[in-house]
């Protein structure tokens, strides 16, 4: 169990971001945190790994608190993906390699490579270990990004806007493949996205910001009329179309 309590965060010289951020998420579920831009979301998904450092609060996982961990112990509990992929020209065996480094003592072990083909063959990536990063296609790019976090053998997969920058095809591949890793593994997965389609698709869990807050949280229901007009300003109705929801924006809905 991931436990968010009374979270609070501000830049320097600038109001307050993140304004008492609480809430619970089992093992195993998807969370989409949606909201305008600005709200806070990707600043609340960098606090829960101390890429940034909370004003205040408790991000409890298991009982204890991350923000008092140090970066190694949150690296082995905790893995971030970012929506930006560096152009490098390590191979594609080598950066999922990386995501040992948290175990790591005086170098990588037998069991080591086992994690790591055992991530690249889940994520389908074994076939192009020895290319390098910046000759894959995004949705390349980003499957081995996957496959890295989940050599981190993590407890919570942070995914910032992972589909970005992806067609269709590779959005909603990464998001498959995200969301049979929380079922299968048992690992929370929590992901700041704009598109609620994709959200409502593939998510478990849902988390409305709003001014720094949290309007809703709570399964796909938390998504109605009332709150998509609340947060997003706009007249718009979530529908049931072939046994899949979807929010469809009024042609006058701004």
């Amino acid at each position: 169990m991931m436990q968010v309590k009374e979270l609070n965060f501000h830049y320097k010289g600038s109001p307050e971001v993140l304004k008492d951020v609480s809430f619970d998420i089992e093992p195993g579920k998807f969370l989409a945190i949606l909201g305008n831009n600005g709200v806070g979301k990707s600043t609340l998904l960098k606090c829960f790994n101390r890429i940034l450092k909370p004003d205040s609060g408790e991000v409890l996982l298991g009982g204890e608190n991350l923000l008092n961990m140090s970066g190694r112990e949150v690296a082995r509990r905790v893995a971030f993906v970012s929506q930006s992929v560096p152009d490098t020209q390590l191979t594609v065996h080598d950066v999922v390699m990386l995501g040992r480094r948290p175990y790591m003592q005086w170098g990588f072990t037998e069991e080591d490579h086992t994690i790591v083909h055992d991530a690249m063959h889940r994520l389908d990536v074994e076939d192009m270990r020895g290319r390098f990063l910046n000759q894959l296609s995004g949705g390349e790019k980003q499957k081995v990004m996957l496959a890295r976090a989940l050599a981190q053998q993590p407890k919570v997969l942070l995914l910032d806007e992972p589909t970005s920058a992806l067609d269709i095809q590779n959005q909603h591949q990464v998001l498959r493949l995200v969301r049979d890793i929380c079922h299968k593994d048992g690992i929370t997965a929590i992901m700041v996205i704009h598109d609620l389609n994709l959200a409502l698709q593939f998510c478990d869990r849902f988390l409305l910001m709003k001014d720094g807050e949290v309007y809703r949280y709570g399964d796909h229901s938390v998504l109605d009329s009332d709150a998509l007009a609340s947060v997003y300003g706009v007249k718009a109705k979530v529908l049931e179309l072939e046994n899949r929801r979807i929010v469809l924006v009024e042609e006058d809905g701004v």
